[in-house]
């Protein structure tokens, strides 16, 4: 049976992943620091009708002796880490933090890797954000990195790391250059999550206007169950390689708006207003992946619409409503 460690398992990828592999008849491993609890991890795995076939294991990215003695006991085939301070906008008031989870944590994994499970493959997963202000249309694995965020900085690093131990030391490491990508399993703080959250809320009387930042930002929006499933293509390559995950289409955030409150028979400007709170330092204006190396080499594309997603999206969120209410 094949093993596999998910760090980050208490995330939305985390639990997508999870799900896939256990599908696939893995042995799944799920790293969980005590700032996490079973209840936590439990919420997605329970929503995927996954609960208690997850082993989970003790440790901390931050913490190298804990990484070196978990791939010991655990021997994993796979290893995906998906663990990071991944909410942008907080990267500029937790910089260090962000700093210290997402790119030291993965220099730790990187260094536990290659003593203890030299012949493991890795996933590393790295974020759109990386390639900020490039000023290019549309990008590729060749499109130079302009990080625009304390996270995306972190995040170049992690994925700049990934290359330099798979030239060095022979280790099969592959960098994820993912997308923007939700679910019902997206945490409200993120933008997709918000956006079908608050015009639920809108919709059962239990608010009455949704406050936003910038709606003509454009980003590349596809489904994470697409996107896990990129992941694991990866490792079963015969040689390790970096690909961009993305759908190739670009949308606003006020369309995004737009779709979502009309599932719901609402009219979004009478109800969204734009907050200055809300707007970023730096923004980008527009993220557009081009994943023709993925599509050719892994034989990947996505097959979930955004309009699909939304409106799965809004399902999901009308349903834990109206269990509150209840």
């Amino acid at each position: 049976m094949t093993r596999a460690l998910i760090t980050g398992v208490t995330g939305q990828d985390g639990a997508y992943l999870a799900a896939l592999l256990l599908d696939k008849g893995y042995e799944v491993f799920g790293l969980m620091h005590r700032h996490g609890t079973a209840e936590a991890v439990g919420e997605r795995l329970r929503f995927l009708g996954c609960t208690g076939t997850v082993n989970l294991v003790d440790g901390n990215l931050v913490d190298l002796s804990s990484l070196i003695r978990l791939l010991q006991e655990v021997q994993p085939d796979e290893i995906y880490n998906l663990a990071a301070q991944s909410f942008v906008r907080m990267s500029w008031n937790q910089p260090l933090l962000t700093t210290q989870v997402t790119a030291i944590g993965t220099a730790n994994m990187l260094e536990a890797l290659r003593i203890a499970a030299p012949r493991a493959r890795y996933f590393q997963a790295g974020s759109s954000e990386m390639f900020g202000t490039s000023g290019e249309a549309l990008q590729n694995e060749q499109t130079a990195f302009h990080p625009a965020s304390p996270y995306a900085t972190a995040k170049v690093f992690a994925h700049c790391l990934t290359v330099n131990y798979r030239q060095s030391f022979g280790l099969f490491a592959c960098n994820g250059i993912m997308f923007n990508h939700d679910s019902p399993l997206r945490g409200s703080d993120f933008v997709m999550r918000k956006i079908t959250d608050g015009a639920v809320r809108i919709s059962l009387g239990l608010a009455q206007e949704l406050p936003m930042g910038n709606l003509d930002a454009r980003r590349d929006f596809g489904h994470a169950r697409d996107y896990v499933r990129a992941m694991w293509l990866m490792l079963q390559q015969p040689s390790a390689d970096d690909y961009v995950v993305a759908t190739g289409h670009a949308t606003s955030i006020r369309d995004i708006c737009r779709i979502a409150f009309s599932r719901l028979g609402l009219d979004f400007e009478q109800h969204v207003r734009v907050d200055p709170a809300f707007l970023r330092p730096v923004d980008v204006a527009v993220t557009l992946g081009d994943a023709s190396h993925s599509r050719q080499r892994l034989g990947w594309q996505p097959e979930i619409t955004l309009e699909e997603m939304v409106g799965e999206m809004v399902e999901a969120d009308l349903a834990r409503w109206r269990a509150r209410k209840a």
